[in-house]
């Protein structure tokens, strides 16, 4: 009988090596070996090693247990059925349901998606935009080019990093006008002053009803067409590698699938058909939050020109941006990828985070042909091959015993490396001023960004091209709660002359303060305490117990 078993046991871990052989050498073939998904671990072994790593099983040793066969081979064939079906009722499109395949199936292989500084080189050369202005572009070429361009907003967060539960593009930017607001704006001075041109929001199933309602007061941009809901994706239990499950409260078992769902998102709910079928071409794609991100005519006029299928907006890294992703050529293919801090190997990190070596970073500004895109979910299986982000969490992010789970995400710049003859440009970091911390709203709220007459938020010319760093204490500002506190006796602070702001601790600030160069504000009491009005240069601030409590 001990033959027996070891034979079935042979049997099973021969199963397991050609299911996932196959399903990697088959879908390398289908693609060249140029998706995003293949062939970063090490080739074919490298998933199994590192499930049988996961496992215990001595290094070298492909011994896998039983269960860990059925996750190898089951992803596909088994347990997907079952999140197939879940998917249905849920009345989720067929691309989303293909494009959370792709994810899980990289989840099931063991794909850590690493990409190591062997495998790329810099990506150098790029065409500048301060390179491309123009005088003027003719009023019949820009009428044209406007008549095939869609304007596409990022909309579907809700800001919980920041303590929200509403859309994030609700939060008040500049005295009482919020994201939308500004974006309206945007929207309709283009219209009026530069021709007429479409609009169009990605929301989430928690955002769609709050901007409708946010944009009442503008009928025009909420008319039929006007948005693409994104979709949702199950949660995974992290042991069993099943849908993960909370009775106590269903709508836990789901969550959002990251910003690379526009690709499915649009090609699900036929929204790209119907806009290629009007006749439009060209997709600008940028968050709500980045209000320097605006449709530029020069910027349409070099990519209708370029020929390419997708472009990135890129900025110059500085040594504040070296901890985050950069822009890269994969060696094998010469294609442009982006690396996250996350692909970077250990042993790579001093060249991940050398920015005179790569470079640049992605702002999140895309444009897209919508014809290409069209001819890359054809040739894709109806999916574009995004690297799968797997984000460990708990099934209710409120409680830290409930079950571990992952959460499946991709990201829509990923997809440069997916496109032929895709490309970057670099943009000056006018065209780059994102929030997605406290500390970032309080600096655009700030004097060191100027609203421009279109209803750009621009870095003031004072700040010399770099905006101030702020630093706060991320247990007491991590949410709008802190926030709010800080700014509850007065006004926002001046930072156009700050290089660097510093705040540990609970301190409320004075209407009337100038901060300037480098300054530390500290209050190492429990109680919130008052810097008062004034000009703060290049000190260090401690509020002890004799400074006024709030």
């Amino acid at each position: 009988m001990q033959g027996a078993g070891a034979a079935s046991r042979s049997a099973i871990v021969l199963s397991a090596l050609l299911m996932s052989s196959l399903l990697l050498l088959s879908s390398a073939s289908t693609q060249q070996c140029s998706s995003p998904l293949h062939l970063r671990g090490g080739g074919v072994m490298a998933p199994l090693q590192s499930i049988a790593k996961r496992v215990g099983a001595p290094e070298g040793k492909v011994d896998l247990s039983y269960s860990d066969v059925q996750r190898l081979r089951g992803g596909v064939q088994i347990i997907f059925d079952d999140i197939r079906k879940l998917m249905e009722e849920e009345k989720l499109s067929e691309s989303a349901i293909r494009a959370f395949q792709q994810a899980y199936e990289a989840l099931v292989r063991g794909d850590d998606g690493m990409i190591s500084e062997r495998m790329i080189s810099p990506a150098l050369d790029l065409p500048m935009l301060a390179d491309i202005k123009q005088a003027s572009i003719p009023d019949d070429k820009v009428k044209a080019l406007l008549g095939q361009t869609v304007i596409l907003k990022l909309n579907g967060g809700l800001g919980t990093g920041m303590g929200l539960e509403k859309a994030k593009s609700l939060l008040e930017v500049k005295g009482s006008e919020t994201f939308l607001d500004f974006i309206a704006k945007q929207v309709l001075h283009f219209r009026k002053t530069k021709g007429d041109v479409r609009s169009m929001f990605m929301n989430s199933f928690s955002t769609s009803a709050d901007t409708k309602d946010a944009l009442k007061g503008h009928p025009e941009l909420v008319q039929g067409g006007w948005e693409v809901v994104q979709n949702k994706v199950p949660k995974i239990d992290a042991e069993s590698l099943r849908p993960a499950k909370w009775p106590a409260n269903p709508t836990k078992e789901w969550c959002p699938p990251g910003h690379g769902d526009l690709y499915p998102s649009l090609a699900g709910s036929g929204m790209l058909d119907s806009l290629l079928k009007d006749g439009v071409k060209y997709m600008f794609v940028s968050n709500s939050d980045n209000l320097g991100a605006t449709l530029d005519l020069e910027l349409l006029n070099f990519f209708a020109q370029s020929d390419k299928s997708f472009l990135m907006e890129v900025c110059e890294r500085t040594e504040a941006d070296k901890k985050g992703g950069h822009l890269a050529v994969r060696k094998q293919d010469g294609r442009l990828l982006l690396r996250e801090s996350a692909q970077c190997p250990p042993d790579d990190e001093k060249a991940f985070q050398d920015v005179s070596k790569h470079k640049y970073f992605n702002t999140n500004n895309l444009w897209i042909r919508l014809d290409k895109l069209k001819e890359v979910l054809d040739k894709n299986n109806g999916v574009v091959p995004l690297p799968m982000i797997k984000n460990a969490k708990t099934v209710d992010p409120s409680d830290s015993k409930s079950a571990a789970v992952f959460q499946l995400e991709t990201a829509m710049g990923a997809a440069i490396e997916s496109f032929d003859n895709s490309g970057a440009i670099v943009v000056d970091r006018s065209r780059f001023a994102p929030v997605k911390t406290c500390a970032d709203l309080l600096r655009v709220r700030s004097d060191a960004y100027d609203v421009t007459e279109d209803s750009r938020l621009v870095l003031s010319a004072e700040c010399k091209g770099q905006p101030p760093v702020v630093d706060l204490d991320k247990k007491e500002y991590k949410t709008m709660s802190g926030l709010d506190k800080m700014l509850s006796k007065g006004d926002v602070p001046s930072l156009k002359h700050c290089k660097k702001l510093t705040v540990k601790g609970k301190v409320a600030l004075e209407k009337g303060i100038t901060f300037k160069g480098e300054v530390t504000i500290v209050n190492p009491t429990a109680e919130w305490r008052i810097l008062k009005a004034g000009v703060y240069e290049n000190q260090t601030v401690e509020l002890g117990e004799n400074s006024e409590k709030l």
